[in-house]
């Protein structure tokens, strides 16, 4: 039995148990309450009453929660009022789960961060090289892009860039209803290329904490916003270089298109960048301004769609007919790393291209290993002793981040006029060229670890270096450990076109299968994103280090943030070409007409010299001269998407929010198998199963023969096999039916092909097929 003194000591313990677990509910959240679309529709006027309408609606169903409208408004930090529908709030968690219940709401999600898909801070101009320059033909047809409106979700951009003067374009197209926002920065200026400039911060700010007033303004200081606009859509401008190297006219894939930058990015809190609130903010506006092409370099982990801000906001996108390009994100080489997995939007992997910049390493046995590097400094002409960074390493420094060159592990006593030997990881590639040049290295060897493989990167490294692969890494390694004295020298780097094998995969680019929904194939396409070079910021370095003082115009970046604004021009010649096509139109003639095949007519290999599959490359490498005339197209349309919404388990109730119309009628037996996408994904096959898809003629009257790759231990057979097309905007449907070859299908992922021809066009599909064999059926 207790005493009457541990009794109270108990109860106590209870009691502070209690208030603990109390307060534990009362801390708040930024939250995403997201509500659909706008009743009674998205041609809501622009008018300031309609929005403080939508506004005051939404405090009154906060309200409802919270007590009181005015309680509400203090909570609330964003109100979506154009097309998509919903707030931004600070919530409790019991609050915001007791929303999440209402019938009106399809989704109430955390404020999280995203990251921008560039690899220069972090680790785990291409359009002239591979074919990827559309012909003279083409750009007259496509009229370098003019009239189209390419907006990007970013850090902003630099206006003064060459790559946005206003030089030879006529007055902003009359549909554009976006402004110049350039909040406290009055030296920001747009003109009639960089017609609209926006930011948006709030969302970072509920999770960094109050801002100064330099975040109030859409300039970009950190280079990413102005290199993926330029990409998409700079205006052409002679003499560029790097520290001399790549010299020659940067221009984007459609340099006479108009650009708009939504600056949603900024520096990283706890290593998010780009905050859900802001993204959704981003797309409201973007939708309302009226842009044709949106190109989306950031991404985050994979969630459910409808807890997403990047599907979210390009599902309303899709439905005003913009087409949405995103990154598929830089955690390869490890597979099911693919992010922006949504079937409306373009989702873009990382290649490289036939433009390198050799710096090579000779050793002191003659042995010279080529690698890549934009250093501007040089070395005499002479060899000077190479160290590797573990034998350099400070006594209390550990063994595993010396090797690394990480910060403060290397002794200045033992590396002082050497060239230190870097392994590739964890800290960025430049700033480990800094740690060696602190301790007083006369330049760096970066060598692979065994997952880059062969992927090597032109740095605009702050004292000579040279990128090498994996296994000249090695070699390195094993000259150092068997020579007493062991010397080498770096040369300068030099500018080298139509290398080969070229494109092949970068080992940084996510791969598939898609982690959120297995039928859809992502990523979609790959396009390059190593070492393009286009605009950049002047508030940074090149390799935006702090201690880099340097400043040029123009900079070589890498990632898959890269590769999306390729794609987002090529969008934006095809939609001044054909106007009338949908997104999913658009995004068809891109998959089907791209290729798997490299300069030396042999099959995409990845990083470590394997041949790649479509979980890195999904339907192959873009091609633009053909994606002009593609034939045939898969369209895909809301409707088709909200079947597949259905089939994802959304009810009608729901999907009526989403589209703000009527109540809908999920289609009962709808399989996510059957959307019309330019990819076929069987992500379970039990015996068989039949899909079907259908084909829209965009060309000319034609007969098209379909053509199987089956694969391993699967055969493939396609109904009708002839398709006979008499006018364009015809459409016909098929079926294909997949079946387990007993004794032959494995429990692995196996890769074949559709091809339909008329002998002129081919029309690709990609076919990825999982079967439950016995051996992963338990």
């Amino acid at each position: 039995m207790r005493s009457p003194s541990s009794t109270i000591h108990f109860l106590l313990q209870i009691l502070l148990v209690c208030l603990l677990h109390r307060l534990s509910f009362a801390v708040k959240k930024s939250y995403v309450v997201y509500l659909g679309a706008h009743s009674p529709g998205p041609e809501l006027s622009s008018s300031l009453v309609d929005f403080n309408e939508v506004t005051q609606s939404h405090y009154e169903f906060l309200g409802s929660f919270l007590g009181s409208p005015n309680t509400a408004k203090e909570s609330i930090f964003y109100s979506y009022t154009r097309h998509i529908n919903g707030f931004a709030a600070i919530l409790e968690e019991e609050v915001a789960t007791q929303i999440a219940k209402h019938p009106e709401v399809l989704s109430v999600f955390v404020n999280s961060g995203r990251k921008l898909h560039t690899t220069r801070s972090w680790e785990f101009m291409g359009l002239e090289h591979n074919g990827m320059i559309p012909s003279s033909s083409i750009w007259k047809k496509a009229r370098f892009g003019e009239g189209v409106i390419i907006g990007n979700l970013d850090t902003g951009v630099w206006p003064e860039s060459k790559s946005f003067s206003e030089e030879g374009l006529g007055p902003i197209p009359s549909k554009w209803r976006g402004i110049c926002d350039n909040g406290v920065d009055h030296t920001f200026q747009c003109n009639r290329k960089l017609i609209g400039a926006r930011y948006f911060n709030k969302g970072y700010e509920s999770a960094a904490g109050p801002l100064n007033s330099s975040f109030h303004s859409p300039r970009d200081k950190e280079g990413h916003g102005s290199h993926t606009l330029s990409t998409a859509a700079g205006n052409a401008v002679a003499g560029v270089s790097v520290f001399g190297q790549g010299f020659g006219t940067a221009k984007g894939g459609a340099p006479k298109a108009r650009v708009a930058a939504y600056k949603v990015c900024w520096p990283p809190v706890a290593g998010d960048e780009c905050f859900d609130a802001d993204i959704l903010a981003a797309f409201d506006a973007a939708i309302h301004d009226g842009v044709d092409v949106l190109s989306v370099s950031l991404g985050g982990s994979a969630s459910s769609l409808l807890n997403d801000s990047v599907a979210i906001g390009s599902f309303h996108a899709a439905k005003r007919g913009i087409v949405v390009v995103c990154s598929a994100g830089n955690s390869g080489p490890a597979d099911a790393t693919a992010e922006n997995l949504a079937p409306w939007h373009v989702t873009v992997a990382a290649s490289t291209m036939d433009r390198e910049f050799p710096a090579y390493v000779v050793l002191g046995d003659n042995i010279t290993l080529k690698g890549e590097s934009l250093s501007a400094a040089r070395l005499a002409q002479k060899f000077y002793p190479i160290i590797k960074a573990t034998d350099a390493q400070l006594g209390s420094a550990r063994t595993e981040d010396a090797v690394l060159c990480q910060n403060g592990t290397l002794d200045p006593k033992k590396v002082k006029g050497k060239i230190v030997v870097c392994l590739r990881g964890i800290n960025a590639r430049v700033d480990k060229g800094e740690q060696a040049l602190l301790a007083g290295a006369v330049g760096m060897v970066l060598a692979n670890d065994k997952a880059s493989g062969n992927e090597i990167i032109a740095d605009p490294h702050v004292l000579p270096a040279s990128h090498i692969n994996f296994t000249d890494g090695i070699a390195v390694f094993n000259y150092i450990n068997s020579t007493r004295f062991p010397v080498a020298y770096i040369t300068h780097p030099k500018t080298q076109l139509d290398t080969k094998p070229a494109p092949f995969m970068a080992a940084f680019s996510s791969k598939g299968p898609n982690t959120v929904v297995p039928e859809i194939l992502k990523p979609d396409v790959t396009a390059p994103g190593v070492s393009v070079i286009a605009a950049y910021t002047e508030a940074q370095g090149p390799t935006n280090q702090v201690f880099d003082k340097r400043r040029i115009p123009y900079n070589s970046v890498s990632g898959t943030s890269m590769s999306c604004p390729h794609v987002a021009g090529i969008v934006a010649l095809l939609r001044a070409s054909y106007p009338s096509w949908s997104p999913a139109a658009i995004k068809s003639a891109i998959m089907t007409t791209a290729t798997t095949l490299d300069n030396e007519v042999e099959p995409l290999l990845n990083a470590t010299d394997g041949r790649a599959t479509p979980f890195s490359y999904g339907a192959g490498h873009v091609q633009p001269n053909t994606a002009m005339d593609p034939g045939l197209v898969y369209d895909t349309t809301i409707g088709d998407y909200l079947n597949f919404l259905c089939a994802l388990g959304y009810n009608g109730t729901k999907i009526s929010v989403f589209t703000e119309g009527p109540s809908y009628v999920c289609r009962k037996k709808f399989s996510l198998l059957n959307l019309n996408y330019p990819s076929i994904t069987v992500p379970n096959l039990s015996g068989s199963v039949t899909v079907t898809r259908t084909l829209k003629n965009v060309g000319s009257p034609r007969t098209y023969i379909a053509h199987v790759q089956n694969p391993k231990g699967i055969t493939v057979s396609v109904k009708p096999s002839i398709l006979n097309f008499t006018k364009v905007g015809e459409e016909k449907r098929f079926k294909v039916t997949f079946k387990i070859v007993k004794g032959k299908a494995t429990n692995n992922y196996v890769f074949g092909k559709l091809i339909w021809s008329d002998g002129k066009h081919y029309v690709r599909s990609p076919i990825v097929v999982k079967a439950l064999t016995s051996r992963n059926c338990g």
